[in-house]
């Protein structure tokens, strides 16, 4: 990382960001949301209109849902997976379309652990019969269910943990053969890997369990496992959620100290959220709510960062950079409300923009077509 001074950051929203040899066009991230539409784990076209869309739209980093490394791993049936090679092709497919729009194509890779098996969300709420399409194997750190509709999961073995290394490793694997440039581990908003991190869900008394760095174990061989096949020159995320909201839970500080032991095993970037663990959490949420977790983690544990959480106004986002808060900006339901929103934001905040050379005939006045994939300050009249 060099001698970088995390303490400022002359930055703006539409600079060119880089880690490692990967070049992001701006600093707008489209957040891994889960669409609930897949077949089998497979991508299918609403994922490739989905995504592809928020690359036209101009994001710098578009990534994939929560990508489940196994079966039992999936929040839900219909959830994107990359447990197979079978899986590859369809991904494939829409990898290329998102590289061509200037754009780089991130995957997430996750596992549920004891929020497995549950219905989407306009379907119901709780664990899935088997009887209806779900699965009865669910695992978890310890013997706790999520709530009371869901089911008591089975307390993961060591077998079953070095299981779940190998096939974040596996992933991965097939994630690079798909094309992507970014891998995100998902240990955030409750599922396994936070899980084994919040002293509200680990009760074990193993190895991986009652010490941070016990608790944390499970996250640095995965990481670890990822690492040793992701290629050198490409970056590697961990989204976490900083605090559980509760008292006892995962906190600021314990995320710190993670950060802190992520960074030398290639860890490149902390994503920033919270919550999840516990369903019934008080969250004081308001716009960028989550923001001053992702400037505290940069500054102390000197790691880049990203924030995400009721991000939407061009300007905030903006001022995020400026300011030297993050990194990179996520945004979520913004860009499902407006999927060119980085177009709209870089024209409000002065800057010129390359649009697609399709659609360059409604774009502002002296805009460059997307080839020259660049965002370059211009005077406002």
């Amino acid at each position: 990382m060099g001698e970088k001074d995390y303490t400022r950051n002359p930055s703006n929203l539409f600079e060119q960001f880089k880690l490692r040899e990967v070049a992001f066009n701006n600093r707008i991230v489209v957040s891994p949301m889960c669409q609930y539409s897949a077949e089998d784990g497979l991508a299918t076209e609403w994922h490739f209109v989905h995504l592809g869309s928020r690359a036209v739209g101009g994001a710098g980093l578009v990534m994939t849902e929560a990508t489940a490394v196994l079966t039992e791993g999936r929040i839900s049936p219909q959830d994107l997976g990359i447990w197979s090679d079978g899986h590859i092709e369809p991904l494939s497919r829409i990898v290329r379309f998102i590289h061509e729009q200037g754009s780089v194509a991130g995957m997430q890779l996750a596992h549920a652990g004891r929020k497995a098996s549950t219905y989407r969300p306009w379907e119901g709420e709780g664990l899935i019969p088997e009887a209806k399409g779900g699965w009865h194997r669910i695992v978890a750190p310890s013997p706790l269910a999520f709530a009371e509709d869901h089911a008591i999961p089975e307390v993961l073995t060591p077998d079953g943990i070095r299981e779940v290394v190998r096939a974040f490793g596996e992933a991965a694997r097939r994630a690079r053969n798909a094309g992507f440039r970014v891998i995100e581990i998902h240990a955030a908003h409750g599922y396994l890997l936070h899980q084994f991190l919040s002293p509200l869900t680990n009760q074990r008394d193993d190895d991986y369990g009652g010490t941070f760095d016990n608790r944390s174990r499970l996250l640095r061989e995965v990481v670890q496992s990822v690492r040793g096949i992701w290629p050198e020159r490409f970056p590697l995320f961990v989204r976490i959620s900083v605090t559980d909201w509760a008292e006892g839970g995962w906190d600021i500080d314990q995320s710190i100290e993670l950060a802190r032991q992520l960074r030398p095993l290639g860890v490149d970037l902390i994503d920033c959220s919270s919550g999840g663990t516990l369903p019934h959490a008080r969250i004081p949420t308001g716009s960028g709510y989550q923001t001053a977790f992702a400037e505290r983690i940069k500054k102390v544990a000197e790691i880049p960062t990203a924030t995400v959480g009721m991000i939407t106004a061009p300007a905030q986002a903006d001022h995020i950079i400026r300011n030297g808060q993050a990194d990179l900006v996520v945004l979520a339901r913004e860009l499902l409300r407006d999927p060119y929103w980085p177009l709209r934001a870089a024209r409000d905040l002065g800057y010129t923009n390359p649009w697609p050379p399709q659609y360059l005939r409604a774009g502002p006045k002296g805009s460059p077509a997307r080839s020259s994939a660049r965002f370059e300050k211009v005077d406002k009249p």
